[in-house]
């Protein structure tokens, strides 16, 4: 079954309404160049605000059901009859997420996934704004595909990913917001944070699509600039597609995933696991006592 994928990147300002707008835009560009499932990146309504803690970013929090961008881009996937997952900040309760909701052709929200791994570096303060997701890892079954989406850190762990294989996803998502350091002014992990997914494409036998923000973001005297570089990966781990780190952008590719499916049967990796030799893995330190 042919299916095509966008994956897209955008700079953002504080004039939330022309993020979003730029959002918009994208997602009809993309469903012009026939994308079926087409990912935006991480908190793209805003600045990237982790780059520092500050009480009053917590107001940009919106709960699922008063976010009034969900609701708009619930009207456009089903007048373009698309799947788009939504990466918003959310407020529940007296606790916030960074969450992503994922909307299927006919407008309706079939899932809801919460960040498991909360990172907490300079330049990415997520552990001021978000508790750790309590949904657990989510695969959502789409018109189109089923599919697993983490949010940017989670993107490192290979738990994760082989989780959400093991669910059944078909093709793995990662809305991200990542690049420069602080603590590193000369680290260029571009390619780094490339292959950590390209790995879990290849070990886990299917695509992988990452979306993430370009440009420079200041706040106060702290700065950032995201390198773009959004990319396309086949089951293989290739890259059959990325974008340049600079430009606004789309990018797509077509997979067939009948095809994959077949391949992914016959390599024997899920048949020839071994459960009962990964205790470790269930511990921080490696120690079973």
């Amino acid at each position: 079954m042919p299916i095509t994928i966008a994956a897209t990147q955008m700079a953002c300002s504080w004039d939330i309404q022309s993020n979003i707008e730029k959002a918009i835009n994208l997602i009809h560009k993309a469903a012009d160049l026939g994308a079926e499932i087409i990912l935006l990146q991480e908190l793209f309504e805003t600045p990237y605000f982790c780059i520092n803690t500050k009480n009053e970013h917590f107001d940009l929090a919106k709960t699922l059901s008063d976010q009034p961008t969900i609701k708009k881009m619930q009207a456009i996937a089903k007048e373009r009859e698309v799947v788009l997952p939504i990466s918003f900040f959310e407020k529940s309760g007296l606790v916030y997420f960074n969450s992503i909701v994922v909307i299927d052709t006919d407008g309706s929200i079939i899932g809801h996934y919460r960040k498991s791994h909360i990172p907490d570096f300079p330049l990415y303060e997520e552990k001021f704004y978000f508790s750790p997701g309590d949904t657990g890892f989510r695969v959502f079954n789409t018109k189109f595909a089923k599919i697993g989406i983490g949010i940017c850190w989670d993107q490192w762990f290979p738990e994760a990913a082989r989780v959400m294989a093991l669910m059944g996803a078909e093709l793995l998502l990662y809305p991200t917001a990542i690049g420069s350091e602080l603590d590193k002014p000369d680290l260029d992990s571009k390619n780094h944070w490339q292959n950590t997914m390209r790995g879990h494409a290849a070990a886990n036998i299917m695509p992988v699509i990452a979306s993430n923000r370009i440009g420079q973001e200041s706040s106060n005297d702290l700065s950032m600039e995201f390198y773009g570089s959004s990319f396309i990966s086949n089951h293989l781990g290739e890259l059959v597609s990325e974008a340049d780190r600079e430009s606004e952008k789309i990018i797509t590719h077509t997979f067939d995933l009948d095809l994959i499916k077949q391949y992914r049967r016959d390599w024997g990796v899920y048949r020839d696991r071994r459960t009962d030799l990964y205790n470790e893995i269930l511990t921080l330190d490696g120690n079973k006592t």
